[in-house]
């Protein structure tokens, strides 16, 4: 008896643990949307047309490059300077596509927000995840003339999906493991993954077990993922978007072996030891078209896209340290 009632309290400890964050989410009806996030959401459906539209992966090279081409004239468009992480996984050569914001009084102190930008075989990938990568490509129009004191890294990674997905051909473990053997101090890592698919239906939300216990069945949020290892980086942002942010939020810090919470570029960064943690509407746990021909661009909700966007935004400046 004394050994159930120990793993209970035990179990009952680490679910307290796991879901248990600072802060409030928004609730209630959204405001008005504001011009500079129609702005942000006209650009975002330009962005997620171009890199999306059509299937774009290792195995539809030409389609690959396109869009790889797409977001280094986006970014250079930006007046920044373009970087790349050439690699050869297979048959022909890929690359991250990477630009900063360099830091001032801590620009040692690198944050990282990336998202893959190749679709997974016989999808075109419109919310997984020309989303992701529309996001990233507007925070760094956002940051362009602003000062942080840390670093901000953009990038959009190649080969997250199958079968690349989990392996050292993965975009975002190559870069991950550069990082660690030049000794960056990356200090946080954002992976957006999957962030244009939303709704106001009852049920419209599902969960690994046990999380649909303690999260709503609504699917109009945005949910922060981590492992316990970056817990205390998810609270610290969770706190930070909830304060800025006027869009409803959730968050975990879980055990990796639950499904879905290493399940993106995150997961590279976490193998070598850096604190790392996914940005996502929580892909097939909501989103009926995930990993399917149908996830195409008129799929995405750009208006709330655009206010998760302005919410990391502010988040990201608060980070980052960025003058007022």
């Amino acid at each position: 008896m004394v050994f159930w009632l120990t793993l209970a309290a035990a179990t009952a400890w680490l679910l307290w643990y796991m879901v248990k964050v600072p802060g409030v989410s928004w609730s209630g009806a959204l405001k008005p949307i504001t011009a500079e996030e129609k702005l942000l959401a006209d650009n975002a459906r330009r962005h997620v047309a171009a890199i999306a539209s059509r299937e774009h992966n290792l195995f539809r090279p030409d389609e690959l490059e396109a869009s790889a081409r797409y977001i280094e004239r986006a970014f250079s468009g930006l007046g920044y300077a373009v970087g790349t992480q050439r690699y050869q996984p297979g048959p022909g050569e890929v690359r991250n596509i990477e630009v900063e914001v360099p830091g001032g009084a801590r620009a040692g102190e690198i944050v990282v927000v990336g998202a893959h930008y190749d679709s997974v075989m016989g999808a075109v990938g419109a919310n997984d995840n020309g989303s992701g990568v529309a996001a990233v490509i507007e925070l760094a129009r956002l940051f362009r003339d602003v000062k942080p004191a840390r670093t901000l890294r953009f990038v959009a990674f190649v080969n997250e999906e199958p079968p690349f997905y989990h392996s050292d051909a993965m975009g975002s473990r190559q870069h991950a493991r550069r990082s660690k053997e030049r000794g960056e101090n990356i200090v946080a890592m954002f992976s957006l993954e999957t962030i244009g698919w939303y709704s106001d239906r009852t049920g419209s939300q599902h969960y690994p077990f046990p999380l649909s216990f303690f999260y709503p069945s609504t699917g109009n949020f945005i949910a922060f993922v981590s492992n316990l290892s970056s817990r205390a980086l998810l609270h610290e942002v969770i706190a930070s978007f909830r304060r800025h942010a006027e869009f409803p939020s959730e968050a975990v810090a879980a055990p990796a072996f639950i499904p879905g919470v290493d399940w993106s570029d995150h997961w590279s960064f976490w193998k070598e030891g850096y604190p790392a943690l996914m940005v996502t509407d929580t892909a097939l746990y909501r989103y009926p078209h995930y990993h399917t021909a149908q996830d195409t661009p008129d799929k995405v909700d750009y208006e709330r896209l655009a206010r998760v966007v302005t919410g990391l935004y502010r988040m990201l400046r608060e980070l980052s340290g960025a003058e007022k």
